[in-house]
């Protein structure tokens, strides 16, 4: 990587132009996905700037999401370039066998697993409750997944399942079968009529940034899907996605 000299001329601070020299970097590929990042002491040496200086340009890199430090061995570029969410079809192909989460990975040929954290009958918020039109202190089906591309956390979701259709089912098991929970809903008989889905963007909480091993500032997407079949909802699900490692899609009729 070249390096550029600082404009003592300039309104902006130097640990500032110096993290826009390695975001350029970064942006044209000198430093690709997974490469390590030059470390204090050569950004000390090479720019004539404290340590602290140098600490400081590293730290906006990681807060725009493009940088993460590893404990002990330094600073390396992230490796994951965004998964483009597909806002239509992803459900549709369950009755291949697949969920929408595979649908979203192997569209952007990404090497994906997914990790069940809990699955058992138990309380949800009353949000939620009001959103399944169900009365408050209901008990319902919740689901809880991790989900990663190459290794790497990329969203945490949980879903709530009225007991009448999840319980007793596989919907209640750690692995529902081919198409996901939506494919054994169908088996029961429902038809599913529409996702209706609310996303806004947030600071994670202090346990959503662990679960997503998310770096220092980093905001992530809260989408909420209702999901409505037979005339009533089935599902909801609360899904946080690390906002660097996702574009969301979406294709509208005109």
């Amino acid at each position: 990587m070249s390096i550029r000299r600082i404009d003592p001329a300039s309104d902006r601070a130097v640990y500032r132009q110096i993290a826009d020299h390695l975001r350029e970097a970064i942006e044209r590929h000198d430093l690709a996905p997974g490469a390590q990042l030059p470390s204090e002491s050569a950004l000390v040496n090479d720019y004539g700037v404290s340590r602290v200086t140098a600490r400081r340009a590293l730290s906006v890199l990681v807060t725009d999401g493009l940088v993460v430090a590893e404990h002990g061995k330094g600073w390396f570029v992230r490796r994951r370039p965004p998964v483009k969410r597909l806002s239509s079809d992803r459900f549709a192909r369950r009755k291949e066998g697949k969920a929408a989460f595979t649908v979203d990975m192997e569209a952007n040929q990404r090497r994906f697993s997914v990790e069940v954290l809990h699955v058992g009958t138990g309380q949800a918020p009353t949000e939620v409750l009001d959103r399944l039109g169900l009365p408050r202190g209901s008990e319902v089906v919740v689901r809880r997944r991790r989900y990663l591309a190459e290794g790497q956390p990329i969203e945490y979701a949980t879903s709530y399942i009225p007991t009448d259709i999840g319980a007793g089912t596989p919907i209640a098991e750690p692995n529902p079968g081919p198409g996901g929970i939506y494919a054994r809903m169908e088996d029961q008989g429902f038809v599913f009529e529409r996702y209706d889905e609310e996303t806004t963007a947030r600071m994670p909480t202090e346990e959503e940034a662990r679960i997503l091993a998310l770096p220092a500032g980093s905001p992530v997407l809260h989408l909420v899907r209702t999901a409505v079949a037979s005339g009533r909802p089935v599902e909801v699900c609360d899904t946080v996605l690390d906002s660097a490692a996702f574009v969301l899609f979406y294709s509208l009729p005109a």
